[in-house]
């Protein structure tokens, strides 16, 4: 097989991967490049950052110009999430963070707290309808680590997500499944400050431990 024909076969099952991903048909990335694999008749599958490229495009294609206004909304709404839990150390992550966000992406912000009732307690007392909640775990590197979850309706009924994280992982870098980067994320500061100059940033194929360059040096070394 040669590496033009390797190329092209990934990139087509980027684009079906990506097609079902936008569609609602898959959830999960390694779902749709399976699927997408098996329906194109190859075992060759793309990297995830390949598919969120794809997606993107996609998304950028049957948008157009609403879909910059639908990120800005999202990321303004995000930021009344984070509001309310500012003593919990939250961060806006995910594609509304990446600036990847289309119609039925949902708005992901992280939070730092040993006490996901205290949380929820927050999000009750701003009029967040809760939608529901659950533990998850996970395992890496040998290590069970859980997470509590809250899925809840924004105003404009755009779903959200808060992911709460134990306090004691505060300074630990994830690495993004997709990206492979670290998931910086944005902190309430930081994304006012990116509402008022460039609400529709993008935030993709970042190198590993990389801030958000508008952030001032005083920060960077504090």
């Amino acid at each position: 097989m040669t590496a033009r024909h390797l190329s092209s076969s990934r990139g087509k099952v980027a684009n079906e991967a990506a097609s079902l991903l936008y569609t609602g048909q898959e959830k999960e990335y390694k779902q749709a490049k399976l699927k997408a694999a098996k329906m194109l008749g190859t075992h060759i599958l793309p990297s995830n950052a390949e598919v969120a490229d794809a997606l993107d495009r996609i998304a950028e294609e049957r948008e157009g110009q609403t879909r910059e206004k639908n990120l800005v909304l999202r990321r303004k709404e995000a930021l009344q999430v984070m509001e309310s839990l500012g003593e919990m150390h939250p961060r806006l992550t995910g594609s509304v963070w990446r600036g990847t966000a289309h119609k039925n992406s949902d708005v992901d912000v992280v939070a730092f707290s040993n006490s996901p009732e205290n949380v929820l307690r927050k999000l009750e007392q701003n009029n967040y309808k809760i939608v529901d909640k659950e533990w998850q775990s996970v395992t890496k590197h040998g290590e069970e680590i859980r997470t509590f979850h809250i899925r809840l309706k924004l105003p404009s009924n755009i779903e959200g997500e808060v992911i709460i994280r134990r306090l004691e992982r505060l300074r630990v870098k994830e690495i993004c499944e997709i990206y492979g980067d670290v998931q910086t994320g944005l902190e309430i500061d930081q994304l006012e400050r990116l509402l008022e100059t460039e609400p529709a940033r993008k935030f993709t194929h970042l190198p590993h431990c990389a801030m958000p360059d508008y952030i001032s040096q005083e920060e960077k070394s504090a």
